[in-house]
């Protein structure tokens, strides 16, 4: 929760430094959260993005790769130009890998998970930088870590492409 406070707090710190706003179409780059993730975003029409990424995550005795996609609806908040707040959803696919021994003798498991997203989104007027920072909860429906999550958060650094 406090990597989370810290990040929503950079992002606004961000936000009032920074001079001006404009638009992007799409934009890759990375997700720095829980699991650390390559991420591209791309604006299907006016408000509405897709946005998808990979991911891998290790710890001493397990780990896994994801694949994940969201659809998230953006509007702007008018007191701050063209800072935007996002509202979504998609799904995830998680594969997991275990040590022998810390779960089902080292058998590597899939689980897919149907996510929510609330977000803040704001791309520098000057260079092309797009900078987010969401909150992924994750309703796990098989596989290993079965049943609702608090889910992730993340702060997104991207490169905007046009």
């Amino acid at each position: 929760m406090k990597k989370l406070i810290f990040i929503f707090s950079l992002v606004v710190c961000c936000v009032f430094a920074a001079q001006g706003q404009s638009e992007y179409k799409s934009a890759i780059g990375l997700r720095l959260g829980q699991p650390l993730s390559v991420s591209y975003k791309q604006f299907i029409s006016d408000p509405g993005a897709i946005e998808v990424f990979v991911g891998f995550r290790s710890y001493p005795r397990y780990g896994w790769f994801n694949i994940g996609g969201l659809y998230e609806h953006h509007s702007a908040i008018t007191s701050v130009e063209g800072l935007k707040w996002y509202v979504g959803g998609g799904a995830n696919l998680f594969f997991w890998n275990f040590d022998k021994g810390f779960n089902n003798d080292g058998a590597a498991n899939t689980s897919i998970g149907l996510m929510g997203a609330l977000g803040l989104d704001y791309k520098f007027a000057d260079i092309p930088l797009n900078l987010s920072v969401d909150w992924l909860p994750t309703l796990f429906v098989n596989g290993y870590d079965n049943g609702f999550g608090p889910g992730y958060g993340a702060l997104s650094a991207r490169y905007t492409l046009n």
